[in-house]
Order: C-alpha cells, then structure tokens, then sequence
C-alpha cells in the first residue's frame, strides 16, 4: 500500500471546523458583534467554506492581498476577477459582489437622509455610490432649491474610458424639469484615477455657468470623482 508523505496532502489540515468557537467568523460575530470581526472574516462568511488546501479565511486573505487590501478596489473586480482566487467559483463569486453592491446602495441611502449641500463633501457622498466604480465616464447634476437641498439628480450622458459628450441644451431641458430648482452641482467620474480636471473640463464648466446665469440659474460646483476620491471646482478655485 502506498503511504502518502506529510508534504503530499492535499487536504486543509486546519479547517474552521477545528478551531476554538470564539475564533471561528460566524461564532466570533454572535459572540462579539460584527465590529470584532476583521475583513478577511466577513468576507469568509460570505463564502462559507475554502478549498482543499485553505480555509474560508485564508482564502478571502488572498482576494484581500490580490487589491492591497483596498475593499473599495475589491468593488472593482469582475466577477471573472474574483474568480481568479483559487477556491472562488461564480456562486462565492456573485455572493461577494452582491454583498458590496448592497455596502454601496446603503450609502446612497444615507445619501438621501442628508439632502442638503452644504459643501462639496456633501455633493461627493450623494454622488460617490452612483459613479465611483464604473469603467466608464458618466456626467450628471443635482438639482437643488433655493435652500440647497437635493430635488433631484439626473444622469445628462455616458460615454467611454476617457470621456463623455455633454449637450448643453439636453443638460438644461432636463434640470428645468425640477420645478424648483434654483442651483446646481455639476458632477462626473474619471474612471482612470486622475482627480485633474482637463481643459475640456474647465472649459465646458465655463460654459455651463455662463448659460445658467441666463436662466437665473447658479452652478454652484463641479464635482470630480475618481474611485474613493474627489476634486471640487469650488474649492479648487475654478469657480
């Protein structure tokens, strides 16, 4: 009979299982509240198990190292991304990306209990969840009322990679269909990372201000978002 030396095994030989109640992710957040728990532990819970050679948290270490250990990079990936980690199928796949979409559709919930801007950090955390993970450049405003507070946001284009055509009859057609609004905050992602405005930025921002004035209306800022960052036209000087 042939016997299998130690370095052959191809079993996890230190499976959840067998570890102390408390340390275990499930065990750990019923005893300890979600806030004991570390990311590599959530995530493990989502994927209720790991492969032949790894835990459920050791695996989800590995997607973790595989980003730096930026979760808002984890909710970049594909879904083909995400399977690139041994021991992720599409089912742990999509319960990964289901459960970071939900992180993101909470904060646009949030969003809505602070309808008032009152900087441009508000305008960024109304805007972040709508834009800062797309692969592509969208261009949107918030249209707001003589109090600043939000009636209503509206995506004017999408385009591609590196930018978006913005119409400025389209983008006034629709702000105008928010009965009171009196200002806005202009809005839109640069999916490449880079947070500086371009001369088709500052030039187009020029424009739409001047117009807005013949309409008694204010652009009151301009928001650039990219990933978990932002630049704002205000607070920049651009304004």
């Amino acid at each position: 009979m042939a016997v299998k030396s130690e370095s052959a095994k191809t079993y996890n030989s230190n499976p959840i299982h067998s570890w102390a109640v408390e340390d275990r992710p499930r065990e750990k957040m019923s005893l300890k509240g979600k806030n004991a728990l570390s990311d590599a532990e959530l995530i493990a819970i989502l994927l209720g198990s790991g492969n032949r050679e790894d835990s459920a948290v050791e695996v989800a270490k590995k997607i973790l190292k595989s980003v730096d250990n930026n979760l808002n990079a984890l909710g970049e990936l594909t879904l083909k991304d995400l399977q690139k980690t041994r021991g992720i199928g599409e089912a742990k796949a999509i319960t990964i990306a289901a459960a970071l979409e939900l992180g993101l559709r909470r904060q646009a919930s949030l969003a809505l209990e602070r309808p008032q801007i009152r900087s441009s950090i508000d305008a960024f955390h109304i805007m972040a969840p709508l834009l800062m993970d797309l692969s592509h450049e969208e261009f949107w405003i918030i249209a707001l009322n003589r109090a600043n507070k939000v009636v209503g946001k509206v995506k004017i284009s999408s385009g591609g990679l590196s930018g978006t055509v913005v119409d400025s009859k389209k983008l006034f057609q629709r702000a105008l269909e928010f009965e009171r609004i009196n200002a806005m905050v202009l809005c839109h992602n640069h999916p490449s990372g880079n947070l500086t405005p371009s001369e088709s930025d500052i030039s187009l921002t020029k424009k739409l201000v001047d117009a807005a004035l013949l309409l008694d209306m204010k652009v009151l800022d301009h928001i650039i978002i990219a990933g978990a960052g932002y630049m704002s036209f205000a607070d920049s000087g651009y304004l």
